[in-house]
């Protein structure tokens, strides 16, 4: 399984969620050290630096992305909220979030573990209580379990991204086609 963190689903807070992966079948945790943890909130732009972790910071971050992955499925089926997913998501976004400083080079955000994990946190408060609730969708990879914001035209996107599911699911369904296709008749 590829390690590289993926960016395709429209937010940050989605992005968080879908880190763990194939949640109904292989389950692949991206949050295995401290350091892949540092390195996605430093990859998804949301910190430029920030200091060492440890296991204490990796346990926090998943249960923080379990509840909002619950709360998100919650939203997605149009269920009320889990009450105790909404606490634990609450209780993350009023700590202290990463603050912006401005430097002679420009804006420089650095952050704790826990700083970045606010910040997150913040994030999917704004995303479940605003305007992008109805365009959260599934990837349609039965095998993927990322959800999107599907700002399609007229919602017909139907994968987290081309490059992750859809080309592997339109290869397959080619291959499929291929297998299945009679032979063409020569004409003599």
């Amino acid at each position: 399984m590829n390690l590289d963190h993926v960016f395709v689903c429209g937010h940050p807070a989605l992005d968080f969620v879908a880190t763990l992966r194939a949640r109904r079948s292989t389950r692949f945790e991206m949050f295995v050290t401290p350091e892949r943890l540092n390195a996605w909130y430093v990859e998804c732009g949301l910190v430029d630096s920030i200091t060492p972790g440890d296991e204490d910071d990796i346990r926090e971050a998943i249960a923080v992305r379990e509840a909002l992955y619950r709360l998100v499925t919650n939203r997605r089926l149009g269920e009320e909220f889990d009450r105790e997913a909404l606490a634990v998501v609450n209780g993350a976004a009023r700590k202290t979030p990463a603050t912006p400083q401005l430097t002679m080079a420009g804006r420089h955000t650095e952050a704790t573990p826990g700083q970045a994990l606010a910040t997150v946190a913040r994030q999917a408060v704004e995303l479940l209580s605003g305007p992008d609730v109805p365009l959260l969708k599934e990837c349609g990879n039965p095998e993927c379990t990322r959800v999107y914001i599907d700002r399609s035209r007229g919602m017909r996107r139907q994968w987290c991204g081309m490059e992750s599911c859809g080309n592997k699911i339109k290869a397959a369904a080619y291959r499929a086609r291929k297998k299945t296709a009679p032979a063409a008749r020569v004409h003599g």
